[in-house]
């Protein structure tokens, strides 16, 4: 079950006995340099995924097309020595939801366009998200109306991509919020056994009235809801019980796994609970970015101490200048109260800064802050106020302000990459 879906996006994963395979769900350059970087230092295949918002034909909040997304990974996978084959791509959450607000039609359309332009530029991992209501639709979704979209856009995959026969496709309609829940939440309940094979079936009919038996073929997994979710300020926690309900959907449906979404903040124990229940695929996102900003703002406060820099041209002082001038990626997520929303805007778990990372302004103040404390000896006492481990990993010398930040998102990956190396009998 879960060997044959590593198997057919990492093969030298599975051939190393992995049972499951991290993907890494971020369009940050220093994000993906940790991700890449320790593919290589492993000799292992990374699997990198773009959403829907973040890179599309339109450009996203990252402002990248598919292609210039494809074009930007392989540059920096040459730039720390990864060859481009070690790289697997793959589209998440693929569907209308950037345009539900149209009309079903119209955004069903430019649904096709998304899928059209990621099965173009050959990523090869491709999840089928139909499951949101568009302008006109009933508040529900039908199941067998969302597995007919979901084969629409298969067929559209089917005809751009340059060779389908290697595309593998995710299905499931039970998706968790991208990017965590909002307010007080008593949990995720997790997926029902009849209601998650009965989405493979519909998919299957779907597929086959479209003609697209091969395609179905290629499915390697279903999204499904464990148990585990995340919010503001807190995790939900991998308890094993949705899993083991589920365990006898995989043996009724061999040729497919699962994949968990919104795993990001998991511990190693949960994770490679989630392996040995069958998840062979590990979605973590918000949790790299999260990483990322703790170590870019423990920077902010060495280089204020070191060298008096003003509060409002530290990097925090940008960010929360930009986030307060465009507040709707943040709006709506952390609270109504002032000092509510000043706080979570900035460390909320689902991490509302990183759509704000590609703002000239703020990229622009990152790279001033790592150029400030490239090379510049930062006295131990204060690596230890604001860096912790970190400051031990950098050494006692001159300072790679870049290296500690891919150290940081590295050390979430390498949680991931021990819970997936869970051998299988």
């Amino acid at each position: 079950m879960s060997r044959a879906a590593v198997a057919a996006l990492c093969p030298r994963l599975a051939r190393a006995g992995a049972a499951a395979v991290p993907s890494v769900c971020s369009a940050h350059p220093l994000v993906l340099e940790a991700a890449l970087r320790l593919a290589r230092e492993r000799g292992e295949e990374v699997l990198v995924e773009a959403t829907c918002n973040q890179v599309n034909q339109e450009g996203g909040y990252t402002g990248m097309t598919p292609a210039a997304f494809r074009r930007s990974v392989e540059e920096l996978a040459a730039r720390v020595g990864l060859a481009p084959g070690a790289v697997v791509l793959g589209g998440d959450h693929l569907g209308p939801n950037p345009w539900r607000h149209l009309p079903a039609e119209e955004a069903l359309v430019r649904a096709e366009r998304l899928v059209e332009a990621y099965a173009r530029a050959g990523f090869l991992k491709l999840h089928l998200d139909t499951s949101m209501a568009c302008g006109g639709d009933p508040p529900a979704l039908a199941e067998d109306v969302a597995a007919a979209r979901a084969a629409r856009l298969a067929a559209v995959a089917e005809a751009a991509a340059p060779d389908p026969g290697r595309v593998a496709y995710v299905i499931g309609t039970e998706v968790p919020t991208p990017g965590g829940i909002r307010g007080a939440h008593a949990g995720p309940a997790p997926t029902a056994p009849d209601a998650a094979i009965a989405t493979v079936e519909r998919h299957r009919d779907a597929f086959a009235a479209a003609g697209l038996d091969a395609a179905f073929g290629r499915a390697v997994a279903l999204v499904v809801q464990p148990g585990v979710e995340f919010g503001n300020d807190e995790v939900f926690a991998y308890d094993g019980a949705g899993g083991r309900a589920l365990a006898p959907v995989l043996q009724r449906l061999p040729a497919l796994a699962f994949e968990a979404h919104s795993t990001d903040y998991q511990s190693g124990r949960a994770l490679a609970a989630l392996v040995e229940d069958g998840f062979a695929i590990l979605k973590v996102g918000p949790e790299l970015t999260f990483a990322l900003r703790e170590a870019l703002y423990a920077l902010d406060a060495v280089a204020a101490a070191l060298l008096g820099t003003p509060e409002p041209e530290t990097l925090r002082g940008v960010v929360e200048r930009v986030m307060v001038r465009r507040p709707e990626h943040w709006r709506g997520y952390c609270g109504d109260a002032p000092e509510e929303q000043r706080v979570l805007r900035h460390f909320g778990y689902s991490d509302r800064v990183r759509y704000y990372w590609p703002d000239p302004e703020v990229a622009a103040a990152v790279e001033r802050l790592l150029a400030a404390l490239e090379g510049r000896r930062i006295p131990a006492p204060l690596g230890r106020q604001y860096l912790g481990g970190l400051a031990a990993e950098g050494g006692p010398g001159p300072s790679a302000p870049r290296d500690l930040v891919v150290a940081a998102v590295q050390r979430v990956l390498r949680r991931y990459r021990e819970a997936c190396s869970l051998r299988q009998g």
